[in-house]
C-alpha cells in the first residue's frame, strides 16, 4: 500500500508538470495575445479560432492553483497572462459579465450570458487572487458572483436560470452547448456554480455568500442527486422537475467530491456530515459506469450506453475514488482511483506530442476530430486531478518522507 501511494504521488509531480508545460509551450498566441483557441489532436494550431471564456477561466484557475502549491513563478506568470486577457476582452464592460466567446482579436463574438461561464470566472479569478493578491481580481470575483445572482437567481424555486441575453434579459437558446438540452436549470451550471462560490468565500467570507453556498448544497441534496438511484439528474424546468434520464458517470463522480469541497469550505459540520454520507453514495452509483479496464464510460440514456471513454471523466474519477476511500477507508475505491490513472496512462497520454487525447472509443482508438485544447478542451480537469491527488496523499508514511 505505501508503495502504491508513494507511487502515485510521485506520477502526479510529474504529470502536472507535463501537462503545465504542454500549455505553456504550444498555447500562447503571441500574435494577438492570450491563448490559441483550437489546438487539434494532432498539435495543429488553429490561430484563427474563437477564443472562450470558459477555456480562458479554466487556464487561469489551473496555472494559479499550480502556482498556489508549487510557489513556481512561470506559472504566476502564465495566470497573470490569462488574468489579463479575461479582464481585456471578455468582460463585458457595459453591461456587466462577462461573454462567451470572443474572435481571434478579442473582438465581442458570442454574447449571451451563460450562467456556467460567470461561474467558471469566479472560480479563477478567485484562484488567481490567493496566488497574486490583485485587488481587481478580488473585485472583479465578487462582481461577477453578484452579477449571477442579481440575474439569474430564482427568487421563487431557487437556483440559477442558465442563460440570459448580454443585457441580461430572457432568452430563447438556454443550451450551454447543442448535445444539452434546452432547459431552465441544469446540474452541471450549478456544480460549477457552487464551485465558483465555494472558491470565492475562501477570500471572501461574506454571510450572504455563505447562505447561497449552504442553499446550492441543498439543492444537490433535495432535488439534483437522485434519492433512489443517487446517480445526478442532468437538467430541470424551473419548478426542479426532472427533465432527463441520462446518466453521466462522470458528473457523478466530479459531484461526490465537489460538493463535500464546498461544505467544508464553509464550515458548516452538521451539513458536511449529511454530505459526506450522500458522497459515498454518489460515488458508489458511478462505479456502475466503471469498465473492467478501469476507464469510466462516458453516459448511459435508458439502456444505451455511450461506448467511449472522455478524458474529463477519467481525471475526476482519480480524485472521486480517492475522496471515497478517504471517507470510507475502503481500499477498493483506492484502487479505482488508481485504476483510473493506470488507465489514462496507457489510453489517453499522448506520449509523443504532449498532453492528453480527448478520448478513446470502445476499441481504444483515438476520438477523431476533437481538440487538445478548445472551448471545452483545457489543463482543469486533469490538472486539478494531478493537484488533488498530491493535496490528499500524504507526504509521509510510517514515518518515511516521500
Amino acid at each position: 500500500m505505501n508503495e502504491l501511494l508513494r507511487n502515485y504521488r510521485q506520477e502526479m509531480e510529474q504529470e502536472l508538470k507535463n501537462i503545465l508545460a504542454f500549455w505553456m509551450e504550444h498555447t500562447l498566441d503571441f500574435t494577438n495575445g492570450g491563448f490559441y483557441g483550437k489546438i487539434d489532436n494532432d498539435n495543429k494550431i488553429y490561430p484563427d479560432a474563437p477564443k472562450g471564456s470558459v477555456l480562458n477561466s479554466r487556464i487561469l484557475w489551473t496555472f494559479s492553483a499550480a502556482y498556489n502549491y508549487t510557489n513556481k513563478t512561470v506559472y504566476l506568470q502564465t495566470a497573470e497572462r490569462a488574468f489579463k486577457y479575461i479582464s481585456n476582452y471578455f468582460v463585458d464592460k457595459k453591461s456587466g459579465g462577462v461573454y462567451w466567446s470572443v474572435d481571434k482579436r478579442g473582438d465581442p463574438l458570442d454574447t449571451k450570458k451563460q450562467i456556467y461561464a460567470l461561474a467558471f470566472a469566479v472560480y479563477g479569478l478567485s484562484e488567481y487572487y490567493l496566488a497574486s493578491e490583485d485587488e481587481k481580481a478580488k473585485q472583479l470575483s465578487i462582481d461577477l458572483y453578484k452579477a449571477i445572482v442579481s440575474h439569474s437567481y430564482d427568487k421563487i424555486n431557487g437556483g440559477y436560470i442558465e442563460a440570459l441575453t448580454r443585457d441580461w434579459k430572457e432568452i430563447g437558446d438556454l443550451r450551454l452547448s447543442a448535445k444539452d438540452s434546452n432547459e431552465k436549470k441544469s446540474m452541471n451550471t450549478h456544480l460549477h456554480v457552487l464551485e465558483g462560490f465555494a472558491n470565492l468565500y475562501r477570500i471572501w467570507p461574506d454571510p450572504t455568500l455563505k447562505q447561497k453556498i449552504v442553499e446550492l448544497i441543498h439543492i444537490f441534496l433535495d432535488h439534483i442527486i437522485d434519492p433512489v438511484s443517487n446517480h445526478l439528474i442532468l437538467f430541470f424546468d424551473e419548478k426542479w422537475n426532472g427533465k432527463s434520464a441520462i446518466i453521466s458517470y462522470g458528473h457523478d463522480i466530479e459531484a461526490a467530491w465537489l460538493i463535500q469541497e464546498a461544505a467544508e469550505l464553509i464550515h458548516d459540520d452538521a451539513l458536511l456530515q449529511k454530505v459526506k454520507l450522500r458522497s459515498v453514495k454518489v460515488a458508489e452509483a458511478a462505479e456502475r459506469g466503471l469498465d473492467k479496464d478501469g476507464g469510466l464510460w462516458y453516459e448511459k440514456e435508458a439502456d444505451h450506453l455511450v461506448k467511449e471513454k472522455h478524458w474529463w471523466p477519467q481525471a475526476e474519477a482519480m480524485v472521486g475514488f480517492y475522496n471515497a476511500y478517504q471517507l470510507t477507508a475502503d481500499s477498493s475505491f483506492l484502487g479505482k482511483s488508481l485504476n483510473s490513472w493506470r488507465f489514462i496512462q496507457r489510453y489517453l497520454l499522448d506520449k509523443k506530442d504532449g498532453e492528453w487525447y480527448w478520448g478513446v472509443k470502445e476499441d481504444y482508438s483515438v476520438m477523431e476530430g476533437e481538440d487538445k485544447a478548445g472551448l471545452w478542451k483545457c489543463p482543469y480537469h486533469n490538472g486539478r486531478a494531478c493537484l488533488e491527488i498530491l493535496k490528499r496523499v500524504p507526504l509521509a508514511i510510517d514515518g518515511n518522507v516521500i
